[in-house]
């Protein structure tokens, strides 16, 4: 199966949340914004205007289920 291509996705409706984990000391946060159709961004709370990383919903839940499971802990 062909991988979608997401390197022209506008975010400009993005709605970004920040884990309720993340607190208010300012540290190393980052934001997920879900709600674009077949797309999941994700970016560093602290630089907004910055760069998103961007995802398939497929590929942001294989991404949960790994950090849940302890694949990348080291």
């Amino acid at each position: 199966m062909a991988s979608k291509d997401l390197t022209h996705t506008d975010l400009a409706g993005a709605m970004w949340k920040k884990s309720s984990l993340s607190g208010n000391g300012g540290g190393n946060c980052v934001e997920v914004a879900a709600n674009l159709p077949g797309i999941v961004a994700v970016r560093d709370s602290k630089n907004p205007a910055g760069p998103a990383l961007v995802f398939t919903p497929a590929e942001w839940v294989a991404f949960l289920d790994g950090v849940r499971s302890g694949e990348f802990d080291l």
